[in-house]
């Protein structure tokens, strides 16, 4: 027991000991600097799960096209990908409905696909969907059958 030098001797101290609650403060601090930089990584998607029935998408909808030559186009209007995050930044429609569609040619690569999306995430885009087609072959695939073996001569 803890005696206080004001309340004259035999008075008990009443005052709550902070250092565990400091220790385990501070560790958390150290636990979010280390995963917040980890976090900010990413760009965002709210991709569908493979069971669920396709989403209508309604045609009125404002759509982010990439053809197979890699050209943007918002709507019917061809962006060049510089000015592409002005273009959504400034676009009343998309202020508006909050959500933009995203349509990419199959040949597209990859890479090019991630950095459209992130600079509709850096311009602020609320909502980004992704308009595929729907598959009509077996999912999963089949497995490939090995061929029978020759008989050694």
């Amino acid at each position: 027991m803890g005696v206080s030098a004001q309340g004259g001797p035999g008075t008990l101290m009443s005052e709550i000991n902070i250092t565990p609650f400091v220790d385990v403060m501070l560790v958390l601090l150290i636990i979010f600097m280390i995963t917040a930089p980890i976090m900010g990584k990413g760009v965002e998607i709210d991709l569908p799960k493979a069971q669920a029935q396709p989403m209508e998408v309604d045609q009125s909808k404002l759509m982010l096209t990439i053809d197979g030559k890699q050209r943007v186009f918002l709507g019917k209007t061809e962006i060049p990908p510089e000015k592409l995050e002005d273009a959504l930044t400034t676009n009343a429609r998309l202020k508006r409905e909050g959500e933009l569609y995203l349509q990419a040619d199959r040949s597209i690569p990859y890479g090019f696909v991630v950095q459209v999306m992130a600079i509709i995430k850096k311009a602020g885009v609320p909502k980004l969907g992704m308009v595929t087609d729907p598959i009509e072959e077996e999912w999963p695939p089949p497995k490939p059958v090995a061929p029978a073996a020759q008989p050694s001569k």
